[in-house]
Parts: C-alpha cells; structure tokens; sequence
C-alpha cells in the first residue's frame, strides 16, 4: 500500500507539471501539495527525488531554489497512468493551477543569480523571462560576494521599475 502511496505522489508531481507552460520550483510544487493536505513535506521531497532520479522530470538550481520541469519520458509516463490520479484530485490541482497560474509564473520568471568572475570580482546575472524568451537580461561586476547577493536579493522588487527606466531612456 505505501509503494501505491508513493506512486500516487509522483504521478501528482507529474499531473502538476503537465498543467504549466513553465518551470515549478520544489517550494512551489510542495506548497499546493501540503495545501491539499495530500501528503507529508518529506514524502514530497522523497517524491521530487526518486521522479529526478529516474528522468521523469528534471532540475535546474539557481541560488537556493530548485526549478523543476516534466521530460517527453515524464509526460509518456502519466499518459499511461493518468487515470490513477481520481478526478477530485484533479479539479482541486487544475482550480489551484487556474486561481495561482499568475503568481507561480511571476515567481520562476525573475530570477537572479550570482558567480566568481575571477579573484575579487563577482558577476550578478539577473534576467526576466516570459515563456522562452528573456524580456530583459543585466550582469553587473561587482568587487564583493556580498552586494552580488543583494543586487540578486533585489532583482524580483526592482526587475519591473528597471524596465520600464530603460526602456524610457532608451526610446528617448
């Protein structure tokens, strides 16, 4: 019975990511599954591995966040055990997926990230996305660890007024 448990956790991790055009980050998945109360935060995370593990999804880490995204192997996967997952669970993830579709895809499209350049000089690379495409993209050199974490600490707050100042300046 638990192994059918963990099955079914899985196929709802995939169903997840088969409803977005976009990539999940590992808070963003656990946060609607504990919401529904489905199942446990470790059984999550147990989940989210063993679907990595066999390439049934796959991740990306910036900074202290994990972006996840279902493969052709994933989605062949729920295709064959789709019906699995009953259709309340269903309803609740797509009316879920459909009330937060805005604030998910806010989330995982600004991101911010940092690097060592080279002894002494530290690269902030921030860039905001939609769908494939980087709306706009900013690497600033910086001497210290510490104002590269900041500028990437600040990006999601600022991406927008950024924007639009250079896209002002630069239409002047």
């Amino acid at each position: 019975m638990e192994s059918n448990a963990m099955t079914l956790y899985k196929l709802i991790i995939l169903f997840i990511l088969d409803k977005v055009d976009f990539p999940l980050t590992n808070a963003q998945i656990s946060n609607l599954i504990l919401e529904k109360e489905y199942t446990n935060y470790f059984t999550i995370q147990q989940a989210i591995n063993e679907l990595e593990s066999s390439e049934l999804i796959k991740g990306d880490t910036i900074r202290n966040s994990s972006y996840f995204q279902i493969t052709d192997a994933g989605h062949e996967t729920l295709s064959f055990f789709n019906k699995e997952i009953s259709d309340a669970i269903k309803e609740e993830i797509l009316d879920y997926l459909k009330e937060n579709k805005y604030e998910l895809r806010e989330e995982v499209s600004t991101v911010a990230d940092y690097y060592e350049a080279k002894k002494g000089e530290y690269i902030a690379h921030c860039y905001v996305k939609e769908m494939d495409s980087k709306v706009i993209e900013i690497s600033l050199s910086v001497p210290t660890e510490e104002e590269a974490i900041e500028i990437c600490n600040h990006w999601r707050d600022k991406s927008q007024k950024i924007y639009a100042f250079a896209m002002k300046e630069l239409m002047l």
